[in-house]
């Protein structure tokens, strides 16, 4: 009797390992098209491809017929304020404010299909897919806290971001060439700030979250203004003494070029 229960509980915990393996059978590779933009004066803006494939993690391993994906992209963060303004009096004043703390200065949330065809919105929420579940942290009094997706401030930053192309979520943003290999554009707009940015992927199925993987990419500036950057970064000194020089030397020049005889 001993015997026998010890072969059912060994049996019941092989099909438990086998249930679980089957569960994780897939393994995410991400490439990109460049890990770097080198950003000058007439820079105008550019476009960065993903490449993935969705692979078995482990020899003989059974993919699933069909896969949603969800790219985030994530550049550096700041804190940032936002007015509302009124009209008092006839004057055109700012009457309150809310400053949003540590959030992305760019965020980009791509995907094959719509949101909410993916995933519940239990899950979208906890894996922050999608604009209006975003977290942007805010300081609304003494807390620091996320607000509701309806919030006017939360509402009228997310609308100027898109007014300078630094936010967006394209539902048709990712493309599958095959049904295990994708591809997606990362826009970058001339305002892209400098600084690095993190790639996230994540690959669903069946409404559930599979695997995940991140890349990432930086902005920095390139030719003359990466020059005067370094210059005032690691010679601040003489870089202020060259710049007060050429400050008196234009003003002198100016006043022999505009003097009145």
């Amino acid at each position: 009797m001993r015997l026998r229960r010890s072969i059912i509980l060994v049996a019941v915990l092989a099909a438990s390992a086998a249930i679980t393996l089957s569960a994780g059978a897939e393994r995410l590779v991400l490439s990109i098209s460049r890990h770097q933009v080198m950003v000058t004066s007439s820079f105008t803006g550019t476009q960065i491809v993903l490449f993935g494939t969705i692979e078995p993690d482990r020899p003989g391993a059974r993919l699933r017929n069909s896969y949603d994906l969800v790219a985030t992209v994530v550049g550096p963060r700041q804190t940032a304020v936002t007015r509302r303004k009124e009209r008092v009096v006839g004057i055109w004043a700012n009457v309150a404010s809310r400053t949003f703390v540590n959030v992305p200065t760019y965020l980009a949330i791509m995907s094959n299909r719509p949101f909410e065809e993916i995933a519940e919105t239990d899950l979208l929420r906890r894996q922050q897919v999608g604009l209006d579940y975003f977290v942007l942290t805010q300081q609304v009094g003494s807390d620091l806290a996320d607000t509701v997706r309806d919030d006017p401030f939360r509402m009228n930053f997310i609308r100027l971001k898109k007014e300078h192309s630094l936010y967006a979520e394209t539902t048709n943003g990712v493309t599958f060439l095959t049904p295990t290999v994708f591809r997606a554009e990362i826009p970058v707009p001339a305002e892209a700030p400098f600084g690095n940015y993190d790639v996230e992927v994540k690959v669903f199925s069946e409404r559930a979250l599979l695997v995940r993987n991140t890349t990432a990419f930086e902005i920095v500036k390139a030719g003359f203004e990466q020059f005067v950057a370094n210059a005032a970064r690691d010679y601040s000194f003489l870089y202020g003494l060259f710049a007060a020089a050429m400050a008196i030397a234009t003003g002198w020049f100016a006043s022999v070029v505009f003097r009145r005889d």
